[in-house]
């Protein structure tokens, strides 16, 4: 198994249980995680944050990778993620992660996804 299949096989696994250990065990020391916003969570540290906040955001959440492929120190896997934000709205939406590796480990995580999946209509009284 590659790299990128450990880490799909452990974020699988993390958003069925909520236990984000095995998805920390492939990140490198000094890692970096970015999403669509500003900011850049850096380090094992900030990737517990990073994986944790984005468990948090949902009720339920299970991503199904449609295509991926690793070489060259590069991983790129595309997906579609079901499932509810919490507060019951349900979510679908898909996108792309790619995961930079080093020395057996993600070095670097960006996640380029649909934002307009978690706009929450609102409700007319």
């Amino acid at each position: 198994m590659s790299i990128t299949d450990d880490f799909m096989a452990a974020l699988s696994a993390a958003e069925s249980s909520g236990d984000v250990s095995a998805l920390l065990d492939l990140h490198g020391q000094g890692v970096t995680l970015q999403n669509l916003t500003d900011k850049t969570w850096e380090g094992v540290e900030g990737a517990r944050d990073f994986w944790e906040t984005y468990l948090g955001n949902f009720q339920d959440i299970s991503s199904e990778f449609t295509e991926s492929h690793e070489a060259a120190g590069m991983g790129v896997m595309e997906w579609v993620a079901t499932g509810h934000l919490k507060g019951g709205h349900e979510v679908s939406y898909r996108g792309v992660s790619i995961i930079e590796i080093a020395g057996g480990k993600v070095a670097a995580f960006r996640s380029y996804y649909d934002s307009a999946a978690f706009v929450v209509p609102v409700q007319a009284s």
